[in-house]
């Protein structure tokens, strides 16, 4: 199959219509959004191609996707689940608010450890959720004294509250270890907190590291999990995932309406199976194009950009860079965009720890990555 990043040239990535390639002119190297410059694999293209031409193209039903996540989990991650304990919702972060309400109502707290996935800060504020930031330490990981004291702030008054969980970690490409989600686990219990988990990098882990999901540990028995294909796959536009309960919590998940599990696209779901059954060995050549990639970012910054602090992500494609030292200010995504036409996340918008900061996707090809920090380097 070869490297997937290296399959297309950057015209023909410039003919592409999605937000990565149409927000900004066609000056810009677009290294933002969590869009992967791949082709897709040939198993999704093969069986959405048959469906399209079949008319196929109504409503969802089934449980296809529950059944063909569970396989893959236990093949890839040693865990399976029960599919009578999921629900189809329309993307991940659709069904982290349909889970949130169910655990939480207005007013009530909802942790979050910074910096996180900015989107988390708009949806809980059109929910009316009260945000308690737990700032992860210097080194990426988690603080847990920071997070008792965040839990017991969250704990405070008459109301529910909920802790967020990105596992792995978007945007510092952290992956928790078994003992730091254990940990996590009983601080939320102590303080009488439900988990809520954003697993959607969960295929993108680089070894020796090892995704464990956290519903497969004691202290998941009542939390949630949100994964999906689209991720691994590149099948942002094709809207599709699953939300899973543990153990306890399978009651609860039930509660979910009707409306919000027939919101997932049927040619959606139909992708993100072909994804999950036949996309394994696409999925491995991508992991290792993606892991020569986190590499060779470093090499890239060492020799051009050496005051950038890079911590290489264990998982994800998203690589959280430390520019606090270059003088670029609290945002230096914007001296990025506007001397070097190149385009990354907006660091500050991922909440505290985020000044200083800039998230750059390198799920592109070595020339593209090679020539964005030439830019980022001429732009300083």
């Amino acid at each position: 199959m070869g490297n997937p990043l290296t399959a297309l040239t950057l015209e023909q990535l410039r003919t592409r219509t999605s937000a990565k390639w149409r927000v900004h002119p066609p000056d810009v190297l677009p290294l933002w959004v969590a869009e992967m410059d791949v082709p897709l694999a040939d198993a999704i293209v093969d069986v959405v191609t048959t469906t399209m031409r079949n008319g196929d193209t109504g409503y969802p039903a089934g449980t296809a996707y529950a059944e063909a996540l569970a396989d893959f989990a236990a093949a890839r991650w040693g865990w399976r689940f029960e599919v009578e304990a999921t629900s189809n919702v329309p993307d991940v972060m659709r069904g982290i608010v349909a889970v949130l309400g169910l655990l939480t109502g207005p007013g009530d707290a909802v942790v979050l450890n910074t910096p996180v996935y900015h989107p988390f800060y708009r949806y809980l504020a059109h929910m009316d959720r009260r945000i308690v930031e737990a700032p992860m330490g210097s080194d990426h990981r988690i603080d847990l004294a920071t997070l008792e004291a965040a839990l017991a702030e969250a704990a405070a008054g008459a109301g529910r509250c909920a802790l967020l969980l990105c596992n792995p970690h978007n945007p510092t490409g952290t992956v928790h270890t078994r003992a730091e989600l254990a940990a996590v686990g009983e601080l939320a219990a102590a303080a009488g907190a439900r988990v809520v988990v954003d697993e959607i990098h969960a295929p993108l882990v680089y070894p020796p590291a090892v995704h464990v999901p956290y519903l497969s540990l004691d202290v998941g028995a009542r939390a949630f999990a949100l994964l999906s294909a689209s991720k691994g796959w590149n099948l942002a536009g094709l809207k599709a995932a699953v939300a899973v309960a543990g153990p306890d919590a399978v009651e609860e998940l039930a509660q979910i309406p009707a409306e919000v599990s027939h919101g997932s696209s049927h040619i959606g779901v139909i992708a993100h199976v072909a994804a999950l059954r036949g996309g394994g060995p696409w999925l491995d050549e991508l992991l290792a194009a993606l892991d020569a990639n986190r590499l060779l970012l470093g090499e890239l910054l060492a020799a051009r950009l050496p005051e950038v602090r890079y911590v290489e992500p264990a998982g994800t494609y998203l690589a959280w860079l430390d520019c606090s030292a270059i003088g670029l200010g609290e945002d230096p995504a914007e001296a990025f965009l506007e001397r070097g036409r190149v385009a990354l996340s907006s660091g500050p918008a991922f909440g505290t720890g985020g000044g200083g900061h800039a998230r750059l996707n390198f799920a592109t090809s070595p020339e593209i990555l090679a020539e964005a920090v030439a830019r980022m380097a001429a732009s300083v």
